[in-house]
């Protein structure tokens, strides 16, 4: 990412529910497509279609770019 995912109203879609959440972020860094070799993709950022969610194929593990307690970072 040039500038990263910073500050509140990031729209992050869940791909298996179609819901849209608006979240805040916090991050410089993208997810590489590549990893749906081993996770499926679960959540996409509106504004630039970066990776923001992921469901691992053979381990119980996901993983969120965003806060999902909506807060844009330690309090």
């Amino acid at each position: 990412l040039k500038f990263g995912h910073h500050g509140s109203n990031h729209p992050v879609k869940n791909l298996k529910t179609n819901a849209v959440e608006i979240t805040a972020q916090n991050h410089n860094y993208c997810v590489p497509e590549a990893i749906e070799e081993i996770a499926v993709i679960t959540h996409r950022n509106l504004f630039d279609n970066t990776i923001e969610g992921v469901r691992y194929k053979n381990a119980p593990i996901i993983s969120v770019q965003h806060h999902p307690e909506s807060s844009p970072g330690p309090k």
